[in-house]
């Protein structure tokens, strides 16, 4: 399958994923956005990926490739991950996902884990009158 908006992220790209972060609730990352490029970009187990749309960056997404010891496949997690508010729904995130399903695999990966909050509500009220608070939970695709 070809994913012809997708590309590796450049410095240059800061601006748009900062603004594509602030839709996520990510406030005020232009003063250190070029230098977390700087390192993720270099890192040999992150992929930084954008997707491009008439020399617009419309989405973007962040990977890393954990290796385990205990385990044969390794894991994949998505740690940030957005479409721009305005074209949501237009499988741009969907061709994101495959797109980085597929560089998982490639680097002996048997799962991508996506960190997420979401909510089991029953056992959630159970938990609070108990007097815990909601954490976040781990979801996971088998690969």
């Amino acid at each position: 399958m070809k994913y012809l908006g997708i590309r590796k992220a450049e410095i240059q790209d800061g601006d748009a994923i900062s603004k594509l972060l602030n839709q996520l609730d990510y406030p005020d990352t232009d003063a250190f956005i070029k230098k977390k490029l700087e390192k993720l970009l270099s890192h040999p187990d992150e992929e930084l990926l954008v997707y491009e749309d008439g020399g617009e960056v419309i989405a973007f997404i962040s990977i890393h490739f954990i290796p385990q010891v205990a385990l044969e496949g390794d894991f994949a997690r998505i740690s940030y991950f957005a479409v721009d508010s305005s074209i949501r729904s237009k499988g741009i995130g969907r061709e994101l996902e495959e797109y980085c399903t597929e560089l998982a695999k490639e680097r002996n990966c048997d799962r991508i884990e996506v960190h997420c909050h979401s909510r089991r509500i029953d056992a959630h009220r159970f938990y609070t009158r108990q007097g815990f608070t909601e954490s976040p939970k781990y979801f996971m695709k088998k690969l």
